[in-house]
């Protein structure tokens, strides 16, 4: 382990999973599609694209498209998570050199705690879509704005006893 790094958080999509064929690789993208949404889906992203400050109304837009869909279907499609090349080899390096590791992603909660347990990875903060019988509810809960993940790094850097030096 380097003396002053501790930790490695990573971003979820495009960095440890690559979904081809969506946008920004994206686990957002991948629901949407596998949820058969494409289109209205596209339409949404890019209403929203040129204001990265509203990406809180995207959100909200995009679970709501998702209403009442089987989060087994969604599954079903998405999962196994597409891993980006070589990424089980760093994490099986980095937690045996004691480094603790995470994500803070924008993301879906659904796909980064899915992530988070096949890599043994000390947490995922991302975003949720809410769930209810098995149905997807229409709401989502931000966690992480797309503009704001350096507050969701402090937090867990904090709850980890490290210093954003140390990651």
């Amino acid at each position: 382990m380097n003396a002053r790094i501790k930790g490695v958080f990573f971003d979820l999509d495009g960095t440890l999973v690559r979904y081809r064929g969506v946008d920004y690789e994206s686990s957002w993208g991948a629901i949407g599609v596998a949820a058969g949404l494409s289109t209205a889906w596209q339409n949404l992203l890019a209403r929203h694209l040129a204001q990265p400050n509203t990406y809180g109304d995207w959100a909200k837009e995009s679970a709501a498209l998702l209403q009442g869909i089987s989060v087994s279907r969604v599954e079903r499609e998405i999962f196994p998570p597409p891993y980006a090349d070589g990424v089980r080899e760093v994490m099986r390096r980095l937690r045996e050199e004691g480094y603790v590791v995470g994500i803070v992603s924008s993301g879906v909660s659904l796909v980064a705690e899915r992530v988070r347990e096949e890599l043994t990875m000390a947490f995922a903060l991302a975003n949720d879509l809410l769930v209810a019988d098995g149905r997807f509810t229409g709401e989502v809960a931000v966690h992480v704005p797309l503009d704001a993940k350096l507050l969701g790094v402090e937090r867990y850097a904090d709850l980890h006893g490290l210093t954003l030096p140390e990651l």
